[in-house]
């Protein structure tokens, strides 16, 4: 995992190990340990149970080589309808730079939690980006935003209007 690759990056370094080929596989080893440590936070923040299709349905039993495609599932609310976004393809012609620059300023729609991503380290949104990179074939977008006076193509899920705020004195 990441941390332990940080200590034996370390140790390389310290021990002087300074030839060509050992910085060349020091540097591999860091990078997949960066990518299961974004496989790892993208599994516990809860972005699958979103962003990949049937996951939550299926107990998270879902192939690594589905994870984060977007889902067909909208969220309807007083905001209108919004569906999970393919995050493959979001980041597909974005530079590492300018994901965790836009992962520090999203603003979504609900029922996105961006506030979030917006407060994740920089060294955690380098390793989401370097797993996402990594899960290869983009696929297709996600069904795009359907406005609160329009209706839906099923399915989705109603979220239920916000009670109404109570009068002030």
């Amino acid at each position: 995992m990441y941390f332990n690759t940080s200590k034996r990056l370390f140790l390389w370094l310290s021990l002087g190990m300074t030839m060509t080929g050992t910085s060349v596989v020091v540097a591999e080893t860091d990078k997949q340990g960066n990518i299961e440590w974004g496989r790892y936070l993208v599994k516990i923040a809860g972005c699958n149970d979103c962003h990949t299709p049937g996951y939550t349905m299926r107990d998270g039993n879902v192939p690594v080589s589905q994870w984060l495609l977007g889902d067909k599932l909208g969220w309807r609310g007083g905001w209108g309808t919004t569906y999970a976004a393919n995050l493959r393809l979001f980041v597909k012609d974005m530079s590492e730079d300018q994901w965790v620059h836009a992962a520090k300023t999203l603003k979504r729609r609900p029922p996105m939690p961006w506030f979030n991503l917006n407060a994740m380290a920089e060294v955690d949104l380098r390793a989401i980006y370097q797993f996402i990179k990594s899960l290869g074939d983009p696929g297709l977008p996600a069904p795009a935003y359907v406005p609160p006076d329009q209706q839906p193509a099923m399915p989705y899920a109603q979220f239920p209007s916000p009670p109404p705020s109570p009068p002030r004195m």
